[in-house]
């Protein structure tokens, strides 16, 4: 996490505010002790991430559903 002096914060508030508002917070410090920590009031929207070590390298053929119904419709009529 960024530490931000006081007197840097003083000068660039506003953009430090729309930044934690977008989900990135800071610390301000003082005389190089940490003071207090800018956080988001409504935390930025989770990034949806897809299950599975193999996400977006198999691709599934159209029929897919279709392979084998010849030998399952044999092996129970």
């Amino acid at each position: 996490m960024r530490v931000i002096d006081i007197q840097h914060a003083k000068r660039h508030l506003s953009q430090l505010v729309e930044e934690a508002a977008r989900g990135e917070p800071f610390l301000i410090s003082k005389a190089g002790k940490p003071l207090v920590k800018v956080i988001p009031l409504i935390q930025p929207p989770a990034v949806q991430q897809r299950l599975g070590f193999l996400g977006g390298q198999i691709r599934v053929p159209e029929d897919f559903d279709g392979y084998g119904s010849d030998e399952i419709e044999r092996l129970f009529s």
